[in-house]
């Protein structure tokens, strides 16, 4: 039994990894989601649009099953009608946080969106007035106060994600909670695998908390501070 429960554990490195890797494609997803959302470009802000009204409106599991199968599928299609021989197989990894990020890129793109609309746009407008670029002054003005803004709903979207990853089961990725079935099946001893996983889970998501809460109390320094 030890044996199984020290696989499930080496499969948690895979999970935070999916995890971790997803949370960087959706920030840069939803910075760009955010910049197009809020650009005078019709164009831009209605793929923008788009792209957050049906993410969030199809389920994460058909969207999974959707990239793994039907992308191989697709591509493959694709390479054949070009004329290739070469065939293109969707590494599970990649599938997985390729989707993930995909998936909560759109949240992401809400979450920042609202947090750059509450910053007064007079700070933006003096940073410019003292020759900053564009690019400078987001960094330096909009950047630091778009994270106090941006964290409570960034730490629901993380939550969400973390616990998302064990989608990936699914498509064959070896991560705790398709670990955990293979020894439910194999001891018939369903309960205490899945408790032990879902307790992993409740671990990571609460150090996930206990960060971004103090990451919170730090740059809510001399403001009414909320609570996450």
């Amino acid at each position: 039994m030890s044996d199984y429960y020290t696989s499930i554990l080496q499969g948690s490195l895979l999970t935070v990894g999916v995890s971790l890797s997803a949370l960087l494609v959706s920030i840069v997803l939803g910075l760009l989601g955010a910049a197009a959302k809020l650009s005078a470009n019709r164009a831009l802000v209605s793929v923008a649009a788009a792209y957050t009204t049906v993410i969030r409106g199809i389920p994460d599991l058909v969207l999974m099953l959707l990239v793994f199968y039907g992308g191989t599928i697709g591509v493959n299609n694709l390479l054949e009608w070009l004329g290739s021989e070469a065939t293109l197989d969707i590494n599970p990894f990649m599938a997985g946080v390729l989707t993930i990020g995909f998936i909560y890129g759109a949240y992401m793109t809400e979450t920042f969106r609202g947090a750059i609309l509450s910053i007064p746009k007079g700070q933006t407008e003096a940073a410019v007035a003292f020759g900053m670029g564009p690019v400078q002054a987001f960094i330096r003005i909009t950047l630091p106060q778009m994270v106090r803004y941006a964290l409570p709903g960034f730490t629901n979207n993380w939550l969400v994600l973390i616990k998302s990853t064990a989608l990936v089961s699914l498509i064959g990725l070896k991560e705790m909670t398709y670990l955990a079935k293979q020894a439910s099946a194999a001891t018939r001893s369903p309960f205490a695998f899945f408790l032990f996983t879902a307790a992993l889970f409740l671990i990571f998501t609460s150090v996930s908390l206990f960060v971004l809460r103090k990451l919170n109390e730090r740059y809510s320094l001399g403001t009414k501070r909320g609570t996450l």
